[in-house]
């Protein structure tokens, strides 16, 4: 007997009839004789309902009661597919992440799982019931609702399978598993059968939408292996897992792009020790978070050039912080930029192959792509271009590294 944890998507619960088709598909993973515990996110569209709500009510709502808010959608969707499947015969209990025994720091919209008391849903496992779990919420110690952020019901499903020691987390989308990129972008993606943890943090911090990060960073922490399926399929999926010695015969696994991103520069910023140390500390007090940077010397020698970018979301704040900051260091002028996308390979192949750079950057120049900044780790080769070239750059990013062939057929 396995015990199995499966999360579903806003998407995969957006309807009754879905609703019914995921207690049909919980039901025969149980009838294969594993125990299953199921994580289920909002109806599609309800958070965002939810939001408006509160807007109309005011424009800058309570964290706290926006996370009392917010929690009711999961709240719908665990009741709702514990009635279908005790209408289909199957003894089902609904669990809040209260009641699951999720604790999570007080940090209101954004909270972090602390612990997980466990043991009731293993009592209900025991006596033969489907437990039924909200996504996105917990409480906190003082028995405050709080929510994990949007995709937090991954980081729920995570988070239970490494307390319960699940045998595996299956997590359900609308799309069929990890893509060498965006389908949407490019017919050629192709479905990748196995992914790195490290892999898959990297393509999701980069702008691949199919998992949150931060269940990712549970996963790998806890040696929960995931399956990332189509809740309208019954095709296997991608499996991301512990790095393997097949991952890294792979040179490139996908390309991923963000647009969501802006570009500030300072220019003529005195050229002495602590004012990138002043400057940056600052923003990073507007906890404001800094993507890539680069410094280039101004043609006057005392003087440099700072770019870096941030969050399209922190851009205004971070403009006009960089603007009273110059004035401040006796810097030039402030020039900011949103028309820039972030285009990135990822693999860890890249630890045992050289000239991957050079073939990403002549791929880009063979297409008339300009690189605006580079940013690279051990795995990943990040370039900032301008955004309308962003489809165009994965396009050609993914042919140069032929990533439509299966990694056997990869010329590497």
């Amino acid at each position: 007997m396995a015990l199995i944890v499966q999360k579903y998507g806003g998407t995969s619960v957006g309807t009754i009839e879905r609703i019914r088709n995921v207690a049909d598909r919980v039901i025969r993973t149980r009838e294969k004789g594993n125990q299953v515990v199921v994580v289920v996110s909002a109806m599609a569209g309800k958070t965002d309902e939810l939001i408006r709500l509160a807007h109309e009510i005011t424009p800058s709502p309570d964290p706290r009661e926006m996370d009392v808010l917010l929690a009711t959608g999961e709240q719908v969707s665990i009741a709702l597919l514990s009635m279908a499947l005790k209408e289909k015969g199957v003894e089902a209990r609904s669990y809040l992440g209260g009641q699951a025994g999720i604790v999570t720091d007080d940090a209101f919209g954004k909270a972090r799982i602390q612990s997980i008391a466990s043991e009731a849903i293993k009592r209900d496992l025991d006596e033969g019931k489907v437990v039924v779990v909200a996504g996105f919420q917990g409480v906190d110690e003082r028995n405050n609702i709080t929510t994990l952020g949007r995709g937090g019901s991954d980081t729920t499903a995570v988070a239970l399978a490494a307390a319960l020691k699940a045998d595996v987390c299956e997590i359900y989308t609308d799309v069929e598993g990890v893509f060498t990129t965006d389908p949407n972008v490019y017919h050629k993606a192709r479905k990748i059968d196995r992914i790195s943890y490290d892999e898959m943090l990297e393509m999701s911090s980069m702008g691949a939408k199919v998992l949150q990060i931060r269940s990712v960073e549970f996963a790998k922490k806890y040696n929960v292996e995931l399956h990332v399926r189509s809740s309208f399929s019954d095709e296997p999926g991608t499996i991301v897992c512990q790095e393997d010695e097949e991952m890294e015969n792979v040179l490139v696994s996908g390309v991923t792009y963000n647009k969501n991103e802006a570009k500030v520069t300072i220019k003529r910023l005195p050229d002495r020790p602590g004012i990138a140390a002043q400057l940056f500390s600052e923003i990073a007090d507007a906890n404001i978070v800094v993507d890539m940077i680069i410094q280039t010397p101004s043609s006057e020698g005392a003087h440099a050039n700072l770019a870096f970018t941030v969050p399209l979301t922190d851009y205004e704040e971070t403009l006009k912080l960089s603007q009273r900051l110059a004035k401040e260091l006796g810097a030039g002028e402030v020039v900011g930029n949103k028309d820039i996308a972030k285009v990135s390979i990822i693999g860890v192949g890249m630890r045992s192959h050289t000239n991957v750079a050079s073939r990403m950057f002549v791929a880009l120049a063979n297409e008339g792509i300009n690189i605006m900044m580079i940013s690279t780790s051990e795995i990943k080769i990040s370039c900032l271009i301008d955004a309308k070239y962003t489809e165009l750059a994965v396009r050609a990013l993914h042919d140069a590294f032929e990533l439509d062939k299966p990694p056997s057929e990869e010329f590497l």
